[in-house]
């Protein structure tokens, strides 16, 4: 084996700038043909290098050169192939991360015991504590035989680890050990500050201690922070490798199972779809409360109406082009609006225009409507499934799904794509603003392509619930009133015929539960698509949504007719309407799917 390993470290002061050091080392083994990681700090210098013994040696002997370092011992091992990719010299506040200030092991160093003396105290049963110190994914490796391990996935939580050690160790003989003896360099004086009246450390840690005892009173090999990963009481490398994902080091046996995955995963941080799925959910689920926190439209912002140059105002001037296109405004808004800057060009020229410019068909000015703000909305929206072809969503209400009249980025689209940026998910459906429930968005285009043809062929199945006014006579009823295809005042419909084109619509109805304040819970299945289906379908009925601003018996009152939306504050009664479950055939797999979004409060489904 032609390659020599060196581990070395010592704490000793290093002044002034280090970067000059950090270059010259950097050069020095690049031209030996090293490679490893060297860290430099101003308590010390740490190494792990590897290469041809001769270039090793004299690197070793550079490190020496420094002043406080000529006395830096270093542990060897061989191994036949490089274990590191490349050389590194990095500048750190610690050679080893503690967090904890106050501690100096050069000149507050703990007592050492030499491995010999520790094999023969361990011969003679001489009552000790055993502490590891090393992170809890080395220590499944191997350790001593009957040693203290506190769990540690990182040094720095050893402090607080100490703190929870039964007080009567304080007065006992402890004995703390890792790989090569740096980590207890710091831990050493931090638990005899802490009280601890009788602390050794392993000197040379325990690669020090397999090549002076071999592996006496220990069990398995030691992790070590290179491609060998383990090494055996031999010093020799172990098959052990390390998982790429949770760097967890795997036996053999491990690797034979059919969870590892090289360059994936492991048995260690295998996740079931289930437990994977409530993970992505969760980071999906911060994201979207990041992306409503404050909410998106509630910060002034300026925002943009596009206006076209059609073909017939070519060649005339800006003043002549909206006196023709915009009659119903008066012109001296129009001159005020430019005289403050607010009619500008296109998003590549977005500079003011002037009334006497001549514009060209298909030119876009911009109209700026200057820190507008926007009402609230509740932006609590629930991620309920992610895949990579489908977002299933449970929408809160009142959400406009998409920009419009005095919502922009107080909608539901703008948040999607503010979470999936660079992606643009398209919803597959809609649902009111003031409509709660199960919502399918599509990650791209093609897979669009392949879920709303199925809600436009009727394939999709839709359960709703609705608490509505008055008990209806059958538990089991239905409507086929048709709907209006003109909408009329605020985007509203009708099922009386007036002249209008109508649209066939269908929908089934239930009877959940009976209230004794005289509503009752039914649920609803459209087996049409038209638009406020279920809530006309059911006026129509003589039973009415509660909540219904629109086709509600709120809405029979003068004072609450139809508003000029119908996006309710979220302060108002809600609109008791919610998408409880869709189901459909998923656009990769085919298979039959049903997503479900939890009933709301004022739907009791228990008594």
């Amino acid at each position: 084996m032609g390659i020599l390993n060196l581990a070395a470290y010592r704490f000793a002061p290093l002044s002034g700038d280090l970067k000059p050091l950090r270059e010259r080392l950097r050069a020095r083994g690049q031209v030996l043909g090293l490679r490893g990681t060297v860290l430099l700090a101003a308590e010390g210098v740490n190494l792990f290098v590897a290469g041809p013994e001769a270039a090793a040696r004299a690197f070793l002997d550079e490190i020496r050169g420094l002043p406080g370092f000529e006395a830096m011992e270093a542990k060897e091992s061989w191994s036949e192939a490089q274990p590191f990719r490349r050389m590194l010299v990095r500048i750190k506040r610690e050679i080893i991360a503690f967090g904890v200030e106050g501690v100096d092991p050069a000149r507050q160093p703990s007592r050492k015991i030499a491995p010999r003396e520790l094999k023969r105290w361990l011969d003679e049963g001489r009552p000790v504590t055993l502490l590891d110190t090393r992170n809890d994914y080395e220590v499944r490796l191997g350790t001593f035989r009957g040693a203290l391990v506190p769990p540690l996935t990182h040094f720095r939580e050893f402090p607080e680890a100490v703190r929870r050690l039964p007080e009567d160790l304080k007065d006992q003989p402890i004995v703390m050990f890792c790989t090569g003896g740096i980590r207890c360099e710091k831990a050493g004086p931090f638990m005899e500050r802490e009280g601890f009246r009788e602390v050794w450390q392993l000197d040379g840690g325990i690669l020090r201690y397999f090549e002076e005892v071999g592996g006496a009173h220990y069990d398995g090999e030691c992790f070590v922070f290179d491609q060998r990963t383990g090494l055996d009481p031999a010093l020799a490398e172990t098959p052990t490798t390390t998982c790429w994902q949770c760097q967890a080091p795997l036996s053999p046996e491990e690797q034979a199972s059919p969870l590892y995955r090289p360059g994936v995963g492991c048995p260690h941080c295998h996740r079931g779809p289930e437990e994977a799925m409530a993970e992505r959910l969760a980071v999906r689920q911060a994201a979207f409360e990041a992306a409503a926190t404050p909410l998106p439209g509630s910060v002034p912002y300026d925002s943009f109406r596009p206006m076209t140059v059609p073909a017939a105002c070519d060649g005339l001037t800006v003043r002549e082009f909206l006196a023709r296109c915009f009659p119903h405004v008066p012109a001296a808004e129009w001159d005020a609006m430019m005289a403050r800057g607010d009619l500008v060009g296109p998003e590549q020229a977005p500079a003011p225009v002037t009334a006497e410019r001549r514009v060209r068909a298909g030119d876009r000015l911009r109209q700026r409507l200057a820190r507008l703000t926007e009402p609230p909305v509740n932006a609590a929206v629930r991620v309920l499934h992610e895949d990579d072809a489908l977002i299933v969503l449970d929408k809160p209400a009142p959400l406009p799904m998409h920009p419009g009249g005095r919502f922009n980025r107080n909608s539901l689209q703008f948040l999607l794509e503010r979470v999936y940026a660079p992606e643009k998910p398209r919803p597959a459906h809609r649902l009111d603003a003031n409509t709660s429930g199960v919502l399918v968005v599509c990650r791209t285009r093609s897979m669009a392509a392949r879920v709303q043809p199925q809600f436009a062929r009727r394939s999709v199945e839709k359960v709703y619930l609705a608490r509505v006014h008055g008990h209806p006579a059958d538990d089991r009823f239905f409507c086929t009133a048709p709907i209006s295809a003109v909408p009329g005042e605020a985007g509203s419909r009708s099922t009386a015929d007036g002249g209008d084109i109508m649209h066939d619509a269908f929908t089934e109805f239930t009877v959940l539960r009976r209230y004794p304040d005289g509503t009752a819970l039914v649920e609803a299945r459209p087996l049409t698509g038209r638009t406020n289906q279920i809530r006309l379908h059911l006026r129509h009925l003589g039973h009415p949504v509660v909540g219904d601003p629109v086709y509600g018996r709120e809405s029979d009152e003068p004072e609450s007719r139809a508003p000029a939306t119908q996006t309710l504050d979220p302060a108002a009664p809600p609109l008791c309407l919610h998408a409880w479950r869709v189901t459909l055939d998923h656009p990769v797999s085919g298979e039959r799917r049903t997503f479900e979004a939890p009933a709301p409060v004022w739907a009791e489904l228990e008594p």
